[in-house]
């Protein structure tokens, strides 16, 4: 029987994907320049600060990070997190002596690790800036020419310290403070590597910036720290990548985002994670929002053991938007805890969340969400909608919603639904030529297709293809 063009187009679009992340899971054979032993206590933190050369108020700050990591007790909602041995991790690891501005620098089997991921050619083709971090530094960085001569800031964390002291003191900790949560708590304690960036008033940067986070050693924990400032009137879309190899023993990953949206600013933060199963990713991220700004997180969630991740707005100032869309892909073995934070706080403020999630083969999607709007914060308008697909009578969607409305003047709205695919879908697409798994991934893409289609289309064809791995099984990780 013969096929419909429009569904032809669709498989053959699929097919035909480039394929950069299809092997994951390989590993590279690399000899760090040094290597922390296993645990965490004062004297590494003491030797993670030497080996940066950081000012004397952050080892302070560090110092104090520890003490409240200590004594907070992990969180008993959420996934499972009791099988996390903090004892057997290895807090930081320098994969090379210094950050290179030159991709041929990279140490070789460092940048044989990027090249099969696709960093180098995607930096000359659709991409204002690139970072790439190994384990638990910023191996490599870029910012274009004309973006350096606007005063565009695009440096490590680790560098903006150094060369950025005063703005970087200004905002480090202020949106994500040390006493925030446990996890928020051990990243201040530990961190190293991730993004800095500043945009200048009313600079715009049309075109993306991205790092890529890589974990590649044996219970390895990676705290990446990232800093954004978009000025009045700024705009900027920062993209983030993630990946590790499988090992047999856990790995964590504990990142914090800080972002601080000026008047009349606009920031996008875009996120692709692709963890292997034995990956804890556990990630607090936050965004303030202030007069006739707009922020959007767009989060896309595949991999890992266990995601616990709600990205954050607190819109500050009046006019602001803010705005959460999310994706998340279970399967066996895998729990993603996602969800999505917004803080009401001033009048004629709007927000919209937008979660999807697909779980599959005992697959656990977890919905968690909190809207809140104060008092006074007249006009406010709002929308929450949770959409959850179940690919089979095993997998499992929880919803767990939160609103605390204190102002009358508020409209806020909230829908839910879960889905199974029919017989009726499958029957249909199937007597039109497909085999069953190519039905059912055009059914799971075509979900998916609404936070799909926000990303950059290289971007947008990388994540369509993991969706399709997943579904047919021969994803290699």
């Amino acid at each position: 029987m013969k096929i419909p063009k429009r569904t032809r187009k669709i498989l053959e679009k699929i097919s035909n994907q480039k394929n950069l992340l299809r092997k994951l899971g390989f590993r590279t054979d690399t000899k760090p320049v040094y290597k922390s032993p296993q645990g965490l206590n004062t004297n590494i933190i003491e030797e993670i600060s030497r080996q940066k050369a950081e000012p004397e108020w952050m080892l302070t700050l560090r110092k104090k990070a520890l003490e409240i990591f200590f004594k907070k007790p992990l969180p008993l909602w959420g996934g499972d997190l009791s099988k996390i041995n903090f004892d057997t991790l290895h807090y930081y690891i320098k994969p090379q002596d210094k950050i290179k501005t030159k991709w041929e620098n990279v140490p070789k089997k460092i940048k044989e690790t990027f090249d099969k991921l696709g960093i180098p050619q995607a930096e000359r083709k659709f991409l204002a800036g690139t970072g790439a971090q190994f384990e638990s530094e910023m191996i490599y960085h870029s910012l274009q020419k004309e973006l350096k001569g606007k005063g565009v800031i695009f440096e490590s964390t680790d560098t903006a310290l150094k060369k950025y002291p005063k703005i970087f003191a200004e905002y480090f900790g202020k949106v994500v403070p040390v006493t925030d949560n446990k996890f928020a708590a051990l990243n201040s304690a530990v961190w190293s590597g991730g993004s800095f960036i500043y945009v200048p008033k009313n600079t715009h940067v049309n075109l993306p910036l991205q790092t890529y986070f890589r974990i590649n050693a044996e219970r390895m924990g990676q705290f990446e720290r990232t800093l954004i400032i978009a000025d009045e009137g700024s705009s900027v879309h920062y993209i983030e990548g993630c990946s590790a190899p499988i090992y047999s023993t856990d790995s964590l990953h504990a990142a914090v985002v800080e972002i601080i949206v000026k008047k009349n600013a606009r920031v996008q933060y875009t996120t692709i994670q692709n963890w292997s199963s034995n990956v804890y990713n556990l990630v607090t991220k936050r965004a303030f929002v202030y007069e006739n700004a707009e922020m959007l997180w767009l989060d896309c969630n595949i991999g890992s053991r266990l995601t616990m991740k709600y990205p954050a707005i607190f819109l500050l100032g009046e006019n602001a938007k803010g705005e959460i869309q999310s994706l998340a892909f279970a399967k066996e073995n895998q729990h993603q805890d996602t969800g999505a934070k917004i803080f009401h706080s001033s009048s004629n403020t709007s927000s919209k969340i937008v979660a999807k999630s697909i779980s599959k083969n005992n697959g656990r999607n977890s919905y968690r969400g909190l809207l809140k709007v104060s008092k006074g914060a007249k006009n406010t308008v709002s929308h929450v909608s949770c959409n959850a697909l179940l690919v089979d009578e095993n997998s499992r969607s929880d919803t767990y919603p939160t609103m605390k409305v204190e102002e009358e003047s508020a409209t806020v709205a909230h829908e839910a639904t879960v889905s199974k695919i029919s017989e009726e879908q499958l029957f249909y697409l199937m007597s039109r030529g497909l085999s069953e798994d190519e039905a059912v991934s055009m059914i799971v893409n075509g979900f998916a297709t609404q936070i799909i289609k926000q990303l950059p289309m290289e971007y947008a064809l990388e994540l369509n293809r993991l969706i399709e791995l997943e579904m047919t099984g021969r994803h290699e990780r």
